[in-house]
């Protein structure tokens, strides 16, 4: 069994989500890493801290940089972070006298969680669409199926007939809910990061505010009033949707897993998994692995919850711990509207005609 399903070699085809996943390795983190360092240097010559041909050498230098992943390795194990060997690295190829105004006046977690709050920013789209989709789906299946009935259970007992159209409602409105709640979200998530040594951007004076505000709009970010090293609400609040999102998902499969079973045969699918020592049997594997899903994000989001608690003006606890979590999250919500679309596809049936 791999550390992670999510970047197993086999098992990742099934649980996780690779268009997802892309964004979370180390070849996505060291680029927006390296575009974080390029605005940097721009936004200062803009605001007129350091001459044009620095900017360009500083741009020169993180567009040719080949990391050295040994030396990375050895960085990390010493640094506990990734950005000092990372800059170390990266100055060497900076000619002098320009070398010195690389990185000058941020600090490593300016380049960290804005590198994250890049990368979430090409996916918070990519959910969004998966989102849509899987509303259109749910309503393609209620013009189909919508009029059939079939049991409704109350503490899964038999209650009476329902039609099926009021279960695909009961699926379809935590997902558009969901996709509202998202224009609340993005904003306040996708904010620039930059606060220097102690978050209050000491060396850059009084050209802070341009910088940062320069750094903003080069990477489309918003410029929050003061930098959020130690206010991880936002990135609660994100997690906290992923959770819904797998949530509802999850609701959708534990269902489906029921109504699948042989005496009550109340769907009919497509494609289900097979069985080593019964050939005969097509298990729900996708709603069962919905189900999983969604209770795995919703025990990470606890550890998020934790990682709210960051003492004084920055910790290495709190944020590591984050690291931990949120990319597992995501690409857990990215696998469950995934899996999601291919169960819907594979909807033959719903409920009995009256």
């Amino acid at each position: 069994m791999s550390l992670s399903l999510f970047e197993h070699p086999v098992l990742a085809a099934h649980f996780g989500d690779e268009a997802l996943a892309a964004h979370f390795r180390i070849e996505a983190e060291i680029s927006t890493m390296l575009t974080f360092e390029m605005a940097l240097a721009e936004a200062q010559a803009h605001e007129g801290m350091i001459a044009p041909e620095a900017a360009a050498a500083i741009a020169r230098a993180c567009e040719n940089f080949a990391p050295d992943f040994d030396a990375l390795r050895e960085g990390v194990a010493r640094d506990g972070l990734i950005v000092p060997e990372l800059i170390r690295e990266l100055r060497k190829t900076v000619p002098a006298p320009h070398d010195a105004h690389l990185h000058f006046g941020a600090t490593s977690q300016d380049v960290i969680d804005t590198s994250l709050v890049l990368r979430l920013k090409m996916v918070l789209p990519m959910l969004a669409a998966r989102l849509e989709n899987l509303i259109a789906a749910l309503q393609d299946l209620d013009e189909r199926f919508g009029h059939n009935h079939l049991i409704g259970r109350t503490r899964m007992q038999a209650a009476m007939p329902i039609p099926v159209g009021a279960r695909l409602r009961a699926w379809m409105m935590p997902l558009s809910r969901a996709l509202d709640e998202l224009e609340d979200i993005g904003p306040e998530l996708l904010q620039l990061q930059f606060g220097g040594a102690a978050g209050t951007l000491e060396k850059l004076g009084d050209d802070a505010a341009g910088v940062a505000a320069r750094i903003g709009f080069l990477l489309d970010l918003d410029v929050p009033q003061t930098n959020w090293h130690t206010q991880r609400d936002s990135i609660a609040r994100f997690a906290n949707w992923l959770s819904l999102i797998s949530g509802a998902l999850g609701k959708i499969g534990q269902d489906i897993a029921l109504m699948a079973q042989n005496e009550i045969g109340e769907i009919a699918m497509t494609g289900g998994g097979g069985s080593s020592a019964m050939p005969h049997k097509q298990n729900p594997v996708r709603a069962e692995t919905l189900v999983a899903l969604a209770r795995f994000n919703a025990t990470q989001l606890s550890g998020i919850h934790h990682a709210l608690v960051h003492e004084q003006e920055r910790s290495g606890a709190a944020w590591s711990l984050e690291w931990m979590i949120l990319p597992q999250m995501v690409v857990a919500a990215g696998a469950s509207t995934r899996l999601g679309a291919e169960l819907f596809d594979a909807i033959e049936r719903l409920g009995a005609a009256e």
